[in-house]
């Protein structure tokens, strides 16, 4: 009877442990699905620049800096692509900031402001802000969990033991990058 008692609680741990273990790796996995959620954005927002950037020349041609700035910033966020979500959420707020500059700029455009092609960017821009926003709040939300199970007894043990690891968040650092680029028509 006592061996019996023994196979059982034996039996209820490892039970629990292939529990916790089962849940470590949902959790990885929704934080990878949420990383790939927030670069999907990240590039839409990359690939709709060099648009907006070509409508908006012509009208700004003194503003030069401006243009290239937002350039620079596109070509550095680029070139993090593959990289930890600390360093990426640094290139993406560089971007975020040259971008709410550009879009400051072009308020002292009137024809500029009523041109269709930089009304259509501007709100694809604003569209791609908020799915990055809702795309960033998920992954953060995802990476809360998995480093929660991976700091909590008891689940902590069996992290360490499988190489279970604390995922970043992907934060911008600058408050007035936070907000999504104003935009108006």
């Amino acid at each position: 009877m006592w061996l019996g008692g023994f196979a059982a609680i034996a039996l209820a741990i490892v039970a629990y442990a292939i529990y916790i273990f089962n849940s470590l790796v949902r959790n990885r996995q929704m934080v990878a699905e949420g990383w790939s959620g927030i670069d999907v954005q990240l590039k839409r927002r990359t690939d709709l620049i060099p648009n907006l950037l070509a409508a908006v020349k012509g009208y700004m041609a003194h503003e030069k800096t401006v243009l290239e700035d937002v350039a620079e910033m596109r070509s550095k966020a680029q070139a993090v692509q593959n990289a930890d979500p600390e360093t990426r959420a640094k290139a993406e707020s560089a971007l975020s900031g040259a971008l709410m500059r550009l879009n400051a700029v072009m308020e002292n455009y009137p024809d500029l402001k009523a041109s269709t092609n930089v009304m259509d960017f501007q709100k694809s821009l604003a569209d791609i802000e908020d799915q990055i926003q809702l795309s960033r709040r998920y992954y953060n939300g995802a990476a809360r969990n998995l480093n929660i199970m991976v700091e909590s007894f008891p689940s902590n043990l069996i992290a360490g033991r499988f190489g279970f690891e604390k995922s970043q968040f992907f934060e911008i650092e600058n408050p007035a990058e936070r907000a999504v680029p104003k935009v108006e028509f």
